[in-house]
C-alpha cells in the first residue's frame, strides 16, 4: 500500500476480504480507524453471477444445479460451495463487528450502484467525509451492459469508459425451483443481516415477495 500524505485518503480494494475470516484481525491491527466500504448485491444473483464467472473459464464444470444442492431431492443447499457461501452477508459481517463498530463500516447496494450510481456515491463521499464531486454528470448508462459507464462531464463528445468484458456477461437459464429454493435458503440470512446493518436492501421482493 502506497504512503498516505496529508490531506490524502488510500484506498484499497479486493473481493475476498470481507470473506476471509482472518482480514478483520489483520487489518485492525494495521489500521484500526479504517474505514470500510462492502458492496452488496442479491445473494441469489450474485451466486449465477459468480458462476457464470467460473462458466467461462471453465465451461466443462456441472451446471448451477448441480453445484447448488448436496441434495436436490430433499433441498438440501450446498453452503460449502464459495457461490452460495459468500452470499450469507450476516455470517461474515459477525467476524468484522468483532472488531470494527458499524458506524466505521458503509454497504454499498449493488442493485442501486446501477440503477442510480450518483445517489450510491453520494453516500461514499459522505462516509468518507469528501465533498460530492462526483454526481450525474459523471455517468452515462450502458443499454447493451446493463451497467453504468463513467465519462468526463466537459467532454461531450468522449467515448464513456464502461465496464471490460468481465463484466455484463449474459446469465444461464437457472431452473425458477432453484431460484425458490435459494431465496428460501438466504432468506433469514438476509433478515438478519437488514438487522444488523439498520439497511433493508429489498432482496426478498425480487421474486415478488413483500
Amino acid at each position: 500500500m502506497p504512503e498516505t500524505l496529508e490531506g490524502q485518503l488510500t484506498m484499497e480494494k479486493t473481493p475476498s476480504y470481507f470473506v476471509t475470516n482472518e482480514a478483520p484481525k489483520r487489518i485492525h491491527a494495521m489500521a484500526k480507524d479504517a474505514k470500510l466500504i462492502v458492496v452488496v448485491r442479491d445473494p441469489v444473483t450474485r451466486a449465477i453471477s459468480d458462476y457464470t464467472q467460473t462458466l467461462s473459464k471453465k465451461p466443462e464444470i456441472p451446471t448451477f444445479e448441480v453445484l447448488a444442492f448436496k441434495n436436490r431431492t430433499l433441498g438440501l443447499i450446498d453452503a460449502s460451495w464459495s457461490a452460495i457461501r459468500i452470499g450469507i452477508y450476516a455470517l461474515h459481517l459477525e467476524t468484522w463487528l468483532q472488531y470494527f463498530p458499524l458506524s466505521q463500516i458503509h454497504f454499498v447496494s449493488g442493485e442501486r450502484l446501477i440503477s442510480d450510481p450518483a445517489g450510491e456515491l453520494a453516500k461514499v463521499q459522505d462516509f468518507l467525509g469528501l465533498r460530492r464531486v462526483v454526481t450525474e454528470k459523471y455517468f452515462h448508462f450502458n443499454t447493451t451492459k446493463g451497467f453504468p459507464c463513467l465519462k468526463k462531464p466537459e467532454d461531450s463528445t468522449g467515448t464513456p469508459r464502461c465496464l471490460g468484458k468481465s463484466k455484463g456477461r449474459t446469465h444461464p437459464q437457472i431452473d425458477q425451483d432453484v431460484i425458490r429454493r435459494l431465496r428460501k435458503f438466504y432468506k433469514p440470512f438476509n433478515v438478519m443481516f437488514y438487522q444488523m446493518t439498520g439497511q433493508d436492501f429489498q432482496w426478498e421482493q425480487e421474486d415478488g415477495e413483500k
